[in-house]
């Protein structure tokens, strides 16, 4: 059995936009090198979709092509989900996040806390516990029921921070508050990322020639509850689609580690180098592969001297001259080609391998409650499976 979680580079991608946009717009109003701003009012083709966003449709098609050449792959199903934006972005109602009568309203609220904070505590970043949904701002001050204004946190620090103030209650742990109040300010981009991929998606696959059944998130979760299994992106991958409960399906293999595949990209197509103000600074070499490597090779270095004499394995950037710069999880530093093993071509993607993490929320009665500790939510591959 195979499960992958797939990390997008959605964000630097639109960092990378901003910047070129940045740079255009200061050369306008320089006027140092005129150039007309386009109207605002220009068609789009149908489907079409920002390149951030357009980039989460193209890698996970990546992902499936492959899976498809390399295992016999019969059908596809998707857990094709909807959010409401309205109501994430609005307020809540008095009382839905204790009553039960606003059930989907709470299940969405809670559903997206999760994705949000990681499934740990915003104060003490615990994983693996009961989390409750906490005012940042309390009611009793004037807080309001706002998704801005919610945070998860273990029953602990729910308890110790009571009606304080979230500046008072971090106030020996500076770093930890700005982090938390950036997080609380973030917008609703996964969201509207995930509503306007969702389709596109969907018709993507039906173009492979195999049959693509698109599942609701809410039959998941009644089989996820029926099986009495706590939830994580793994299990609710293999809980997605129809299962005869009576008949007496069940999941009889739970993964317990993940095999991340994380897009990089393929390198630049920019030419030449800015600087902080947008002006060409230096040209970049028209080749990518230098000496037989090209950036993002995964490679095995083994420096005879100097102050990182040893062996080292890392990604490199290259240079035409040969002294490639290698970066490996504790260094970066310059290193000639002869040195040099390649271990893997870049092919836009890096791998490695998490834990499974499954959040201790009681989905069914054979679910008893008990702590699941991981790390990082996804997909798994079992190599003993």
């Amino acid at each position: 059995m195979i499960t992958i979680e797939l990390r997008h580079r959605g964000q630097k991608i639109h960092g990378g936009m901003v910047r070129r946009a940045a740079y255009r717009r200061r050369r306008r109003s320089a006027n140092l090198r005129y150039r007309a701003p386009r109207h605002d009012n220009r068609p789009r083709p149908d489907g079409w979709l920002p390149p951030s966003v357009r980039h989460r449709v193209d890698s996970t098609m990546s992902v499936v092509m492959r899976l498809c050449r390399y295992a016999p792959v019969c059908e596809i199903h998707v857990e094709q989900v909807a959010f409401d934006t309205a109501s994430f972005a609005g307020a809540i109602p008095s009382g839905a996040l204790e009553s039960t009568t606003s059930t989907r309203t709470k299940s969405e609220i809670r559903e997206f806390l999760l994705a949000k904070w990681k499934g740990s505590c915003a104060y003490c970043d615990a994983t693996g516990v009961p989390l409750d949904i906490e005012h940042v701002r309390p009611r009793s001050r004037g807080g309001s029921n706002r998704v801005s204004n919610l945070v998860l946190a273990c029953v602990p620090c729910n308890q110790a921070k009571g009606t304080a103030p979230i500046e008072e209650f971090l106030a020996d742990q500076p770093a930890r508050l700005e982090r938390v109040i950036a997080q609380l300010r973030r917008p609703l981009q996964d969201v509207a990322a995930m509503n306007a991929t969702r389709l596109q998606l969907v018709r993507e696959l039906e173009g492979q020639d195999m049959p693509v059944h698109a599942w609701s998130g809410g039959r998941t979760r009644w089989n996820r509850f029926a099986l009495g299994l706590p939830k994580s992106h793994t299990i609710d991958a293999l809980a997605t689609g129809v299962m005869d409960h009576e008949r007496g399906d069940a999941l009889v293999r739970m993964p317990a580690q993940i095999l991340v595949v994380a897009s990089t990209g393929r390198g630049s197509y920019a030419r030449t180098t800015p600087d902080r103000f947008g002006f060409p600074r230096l040209q970049r070499p028209r080749g990518k592969v230098h000496h037989g490597y090209s950036t993002g090779d995964l490679v095995a270095a083994v420096v005879p001297q100097g102050k990182w004499a040893g062996g080292w394995v890392g990604r490199i950037a290259v240079r035409a001259s040969g002294q490639h710069r290698i970066t490996t999880l504790t260094s970066r530093f310059d290193v000639s080609h002869r040195n040099l093993r390649l271990l893997q071509r870049a092919d836009g993607y890096a791998y490695g391998f998490a834990a499974e993490i499954r959040l201790s929320e009681r989905q069914g009665p054979a679910y008893s409650g008990h702590t699941l500790k991981g790390g990082d939510p996804g997909n798994v591959w079992n190599p003993d499976a």
